[in-house]
């Protein structure tokens, strides 16, 4: 029996699994995911971005999602686009994002 999609919420709770790699905050605390959309055959398309353009971790960052959205049951691909519109800043972090950011001594 194939699982049903999974729900974008899922989805979002998921990627709390990864960090970016020169920030150990995950993503989702850091503001750096814009969007997911799930299809009814569970094609998941998800839209980040990335704490600056020039970021030398960005192809990992992706693998990283890509990877860890098709782990969940239901799931049959995903899709990651890096979009920079609109720009990322320190406001789009959650709260616990800026906790955790002035913890680890970010600010």
């Amino acid at each position: 029996m194939v699982a049903a999609p999974p729900g974008e919420e899922t989805i979002r709770e998921a990627l709390r699994d990864c960090c970016d790699p020169e920030i150990p905050v995950n993503m989702v605390d850091l503001g750096l995911l814009y969007g997911v959309e799930v299809g009814p055959e569970g094609r998941v398309r998800v839209e980040m971005t990335l704490t600056s353009v020039g970021c030398p971790e960005a192809e990992s960052m992706v693998v990283q999602v890509r990877e860890r959205v098709e782990e969940i049951p239901g799931v049959t691909s995903c899709e990651v686009a890096l979009v920079w519109t609109p720009p990322w800043d320190r406001e789009m972090m959650t709260e616990d994002g800026r906790v955790m950011m002035r913890i680890l001594g970010f600010g």
